[in-house]
Formats: C-alpha cells, structure tokens, sequence
C-alpha cells in the first residue's frame, strides 16, 4: 500500500473511531488531525470536507464492518441458533462503556438521517442490505420455521428490536437491561421455529 493510501486508511479509522464516541456533528476535525498526526492539506487532498469524509466513513468502515459482524450468525447450518448465540454474545462481551457508545449505525442513523440525505440514503441501503441477508438465510431454512412468516418483516424487526436495546441501554447506560431485552429478542426467535 502506497504512503497516500496508507494516509487515507489511518484518516478513515480514527474518524470512524471519533464519530462513534461524539457523533458526527460533535466529531471535530482538528481532533482527527492531531490523532492522525496529518496536515490539514493531507486531510484535504483526500477529501472535500467533513460530509464526504463521514461518508466514506460509513461506506469504507461502518458498512462493512456492520455486515461482517453479522453474517457468520445467519449463514450458519442453524440461522436461528446462529442469531440467539450472536447476541448472546454481545451481551455478555460488551463492556459497559462499549453498551453507552452504542452502535455506529443506530447512533449515525438517530442522528444524521433527519439532517442528511446522503446519510439517510446510505443508512437505508446498508439496512436494506442486512434485512436481505437476514431474510435470505432465514428462508434457507423455511421447511424448519412457522408457515406464517413474512422473511422481511422478521428481519426488519429483529434488527429493529436490537437497535431499539442498543439505544435503550445507551440512554440508561444499563447494561442489564439490553441483556433483558436480547434474552426476549432471543426467545422470539427462536418461537420461529415450527413447535
């Protein structure tokens, strides 16, 4: 990797990293300098402002990073086991200060998805993304679950159910009660199966 490349990685990292501790708005770009130890000219020359830089944040970091954490869980023999254990695991390995930083992508959507159209656009296709791959590995194992489900609609809430923890417990900073609410996302899922 040449230097100019290795530059831009190091900018999108620590940016990612900022961004997910203060937010977007809040994340300064004086900041990133000093921790990237990068010219205000190096910082430009890859990128036009701070928008185009959190886009590429999202795009070349949170997206993903967001879809690789995710899909070992659903491509699994057994989706439903798969998700139940990728959240258990969450929860129990989470630290406190992980639980209160939230996720990157709930935190950018709640706030920036208002504000921004890129954003929202961007947010919307990786959820659309993640709904898909829910969905597609959930219906690998149809002939297993309830004839009644609508894949999408399931994949929509699980995730859905699991931001909504995430936030819950960051605004609580209470770390028992996103394992309370996993503990029921879980037990959902796993009523998908066929009794």
């Amino acid at each position: 990797m040449r230097d100019a490349e290795l530059t831009r990685q190091k900018i999108l990292e620590i940016s990612a990293d900022e961004i997910h501790k203060k937010g977007f708005i809040a994340t300064s770009l004086s900041c990133i300098l000093v921790r990237c130890e990068v010219s205000k000219g190096a910082l430009y020359h890859h990128f036009k402002n701070k928008m185009e830089l959190g886009y590429a944040v999202f795009e070349e970091i949170y997206t993903p990073m967001f879809l690789e954490l995710w899909q070992p869980s659903v491509e699994v023999d057994d989706p439903i086991e798969g998700l139940c254990d990728f959240f258990t695991a969450m929860y129990k390995e989470s630290s406190c200060d992980e639980i209160v930083c939230g996720c990157p992508l709930n935190n950018l959507c709640q706030e920036m998805s208002a504000v921004d159209e890129g954003f929202r656009l961007r947010i919307l296709n990786m959820q659309q993304q993640l709904n898909q791959l829910i969905a597609i590995n959930l219906q690998r194992v149809a002939s297993q679950l309830r004839d009644d489900i609508d894949f999408s609609q399931v994949a929509y809430f699980i995730v859905s159910t699991f931001h909504g923890s995430s936030s819950l417990s960051k605004s609580s900073k209470n770390k028992d009660l996103f394992e309370k609410v996993i503990k029921e996302l879980c037990s959902y899922i796993k009523n998908l199966r066929k009794h």
